[in-house]
């Protein structure tokens, strides 16, 4: 464990890029330069590895059985919960909740509160929901939803022209009644870090209680969510070297306490009648169903892999491929970059004046070069920010900055021709 120097030596670079098989092969008879890992990151060998050997050893379902495959199964289940707690931060008042992402796991949220059940609803007619105008759709439509369901007022923390967000505009919406207050940790579409620890501390002194969505943070940043003042903290297995599906919900327990589960069903329950049920406790209360056994083995391999490698330098190494994208994109004519200035970050997403975004993103694929176009699933953002759909490319730790030289020269070719 610990850091190892990914960003000072191509030696070492190469070594990790090795684990990592997908990246070896040639797409349209080009080398692979695979830079859409916001939207998901590559699994490496010992990732794959361990998902093998739990669907190949210990593949059971958990918690209901006495043989010996369901007694391993659950073991490894709940080893994965630890080692994942361990890894953000969670500390003896939280809890780990499976999901199968982000999205489920803000889901859960957004709904808990907003639905009376076990307990009295959180969120009711009147109170307020602030959200960041940075947001994925997936932390803004739940909250639309529940705002809607409660008879609340949703207010949006909008950004400046360069897309950050500033504490005196969040002190101006935070009331007495202001109930949940939603933020990311680095926003998909444009890469921008919001001082997120400043702003989600300002909206839990005035009351609210606090989500962070850490999707585009966990596979890079390190997170502490004891240190934080962070009620919910929301991630997914799938950006951060892990499988597909797989996510979890950390949440300080009393929070928890107050979410109404989404799913109802088999391991959620003490005893059941015809007529009614008890619930279990936490974290079973909000697992209802068989989960994702072996994804959480995977991402709590994956997990491990990032330790390994060293959190530290995959973010030194991704934000200087960030940098270096935006210095070179910045140079070409009537091209604008997106928070240029937002921060460490490994998301670098920009505008060509007269060229669509999907034009340029398809000549890019023929040269082998895997980027993202369009609104990333933030068009109340991109439209806020007047500027359209865009290009993105986003950093994991085995891009090189060869592969930015290649992204440079290809959106510069893709100007010309579509020019």
């Amino acid at each position: 464990m610990g850091d190892r120097p990914l960003a000072t030596g191509a030696a070492g670079l190469a070594q990790w890029r090795a684990l990592f098989p997908i990246l070896a092969q040639p797409v349209n008879g080009r080398p692979l330069a695979y830079l859409d890992n916001a939207a998901t990151t590559q699994v490496p060998l010992p990732v794959q590895d361990a998902l093998r050997r739990f669907e190949q050893h210990d593949r059971a379902n958990i918690h209901r059985g006495v043989h010996t495959l369901s007694q391993r199964a659950t073991d490894a289940f709940e080893r994965a919960r630890g080692e994942l707690e361990r890894f953000v931060g969670a500390g003896a008042a939280h809890e780990l909740v499976f999901t199968s992402g982000t999205t489920d796991a803000l889901n859960l949220v957004a709904h808990g509160l907003s639905t009376a059940g076990i307990s009295p609803a959180t969120i009711r007619a009147g109170d307020e929901i602030v959200v960041s105008g940075l947001e994925h759709h997936a932390n803004l439509v739940p909250w639309q939803q529940a705002a809607r369901r409660a008879g609340a007022v949703l207010r949006i923390l909008l950004p400046d022209e360069q897309g950050q967000l500033h504490a005196d505009d969040l002190a101006r919406l935070l009331t007495p009644r202001t109930r949940v207050f939603a933020l990311t940790a680095c926003a998909n579409a444009t890469g921008e870090r919001p001082p997120f620890e400043a702003l989600l501390a300002q909206a839990a002194a005035a009351g609210a209680l606090t989500v962070l969505d850490a999707a585009q943070a966990v596979g890079h940043g390190t997170l502490d969510v004891s240190a934080l003042a962070c009620d919910f903290l929301a991630f997914s297995g799938h950006k951060m070297y892990g499988p597909m599906g797989t996510g979890a919900l950390v949440g300080r327990r009393d929070a928890l306490e107050r979410l109404e589960p989404l799913r109802y069903g088999g391991d959620m329950v003490v005893w059941v009648t015809q007529e009614q049920a008890s619930f279990a406790e936490l974290p079973a209360r909000l697992e209802g169903g068989t989960p994702n056994v072996a994804g959480a083995v995977g991402m709590a391999a994956a997990a491990a892999f990032i330790e390994q490698v060293g959190r530290q330098a995959i973010d030194e190494h991704v934000a200087a491929l960030r940098a270096h994208a935006v210095a070179g994109l910045a140079a070409l004519p009537g091209v604008t970059v997106l928070s240029a200035d937002g921060g460490p970050s490994a998301i670098v997403s920009f505008v060509a004046e007269g060229v669509h975004p999907h034009d340029i993103g398809t000549l890019l694929d023929e040269q082998g070069i895997a980027v993202r176009t369009g609104h990333h699933c933030a068009q109340p953002l991109i439209e806020h920010l007047g500027l359209g759909p865009t290009t993105r490319a986003s950093f994991a730790l085995y891009n090189t900055h060869d592969e930015v030289e290649r992204l440079l020269a290809g959106v510069a070719h893709a100007l010309e021709v579509l020019r």
